[in-house]
């Protein structure tokens, strides 16, 4: 899943001699630090998502390993054209299930990748954290499912229209 939102540049700045910027009134206001997770906070996140999915359709998801990076690799960001490694914050490898036919099977399994950092980059607290996995990991989901991008996003918009 790409992202959708404006992203906020990571804040990287040399200040000299010391860790602070030097006072300046005229700067502005101060752009608060993305909200970060440890580790095992953000995989209990994509678990709970996991969970939130209906039972009807987690039964059908069977050999597929779900698993947390901080972001995709340089190889995915080249493939699939990305400008910024911020850019992707869930990916699906794998055979999608209308695609399996008799001759699947003894297979490795498939993997949903979640990025944790251009997750949490991309959201100001903890709920927008909690609800940007939840998107993403039903995002990828249903690219298991067999769902194309276009067909999610359309799915994601009606969903937001009924919420909001």
């Amino acid at each position: 899943m790409r992202s959708k939102r404006p992203l906020r540049p990571p804040q990287h700045r040399d200040y000299g001699e010391g860790p602070f910027p030097p006072e300046d009134e005229s700067a502005g206001p101060e752009i608060p630090p993305a909200t970060r997770l440890d580790r095992p906070a953000f995989r209990k996140l994509v678990e709970e998502s996991l969970d939130s999915i209906p039972r009807k359709f987690k039964e059908l998801i069977q050999n597929v390993a779900v698993l947390v990076e901080d972001f995709p690799s340089p190889d995915t960001i080249r493939t699939m054209g990305l400008r910024s490694k911020y850019d992707l914050f869930g990916l699906y490898h794998g055979v999608p299930l209308d695609k399996r036919g008799s001759y699947y099977g003894n297979v490795p399994p498939d993997v949903i990748l979640i990025y944790q950092i251009p997750i949490e980059s991309a959201c100001a607290t903890e709920e927008d954290i909690r609800e940007q996995v939840r998107d993403t990991v039903v995002h990828e989901v249903g690219h298991f499912f067999g769902f194309s991008d276009t067909e999610l996003r359309r799915i994601e918009r009606e969903n937001r229209k009924k919420k909001g």
